[in-house]
């Protein structure tokens, strides 16, 4: 299970490393890229990096004092999808679908009662 700040270096690779090819990327607009709230220091972004690597996220070719050649696996998208997945669930619009039938049988019910009335 990935962390906010893990969440958000991924996303921000999958844009910059679309198709699944490698791409030379500086650790500093990865990390210019990161909310104001979530940022990160070039040795918490490594760590991460190599979190994301051992997870078989992403693939790292190469290292060089801040400049990766990178890309994101297909594991990596898949984990991004699943999130969301998850997040269009919790969307209440699916309160709806189960109260229609609610709904329904009330206004039907108003219905019945006010041609009593009638």
């Amino acid at each position: 299970m990935l962390d906010i700040k893990s969440k958000l270096v991924l996303k921000i690779l999958i844009k910059e490393c679309n198709g699944g090819s490698y791409k030379i990327v500086e650790s500093s607009d990865i990390i210019a890229a990161l909310p104001a709230r979530y940022q990160v220091d070039s040795d918490g972004l490594d760590n991460i990096l190599s979190y994301l690597e051992r997870q078989d996220y992403i693939s790292i070719k190469y290292d060089d004092d801040g400049v990766y050649c990178l890309c994101v696996l297909p594991s990596g998208y898949e984990i991004m999808e699943e999130e969301g997945k998850k997040k269009r669930g919790k969307n209440p619009s699916y309160l709806f679908y189960y109260l229609t039938p609610l709904f329904a049988l009330l206004g039907a019910f108003a219905g019945a009662m006010l041609a009593k009335l009638i």
